[in-house]
């Protein structure tokens, strides 16, 4: 079933919840192909924020609630850069 919501376009997020007895595992799975999915231009942390807001009101307690939340700390995390590029040039 397709969302209505344009940070879900697959409805991947919104199936996950009507899902009883989901694991945590099978959240991350479905959060990375959400992920996978979403458009080039949107931004996956202001995706997230609102994706919490419509399903996780309420539901706290499910798998993907913490997941996404999860997720949406991980993306606010500062990222290391490193390889090549931050070597330096002799």
């Amino acid at each position: 079933m397709k969302s209505d919501l344009a940070e879900d376009p697959k409805g991947l997020i919104m199936e996950a919840y009507r899902i009883d007895g989901i694991t945590p595992e099978e959240c991350r799975s479905i959060f990375l192909d959400w992920a996978l999915s979403l458009p080039d231009e949107m931004s996956p942390h202001s995706a997230l924020e609102i994706l919490i807001r419509t399903y996780a009101t309420g539901a706290e307690g499910h798998p993907m609630t913490g997941v996404m939340r999860e997720g949406l700390t991980k993306l606010s995390a500062p990222r290391r850069r490193g390889g090549w590029k931050t070597r330096p040039r002799n």
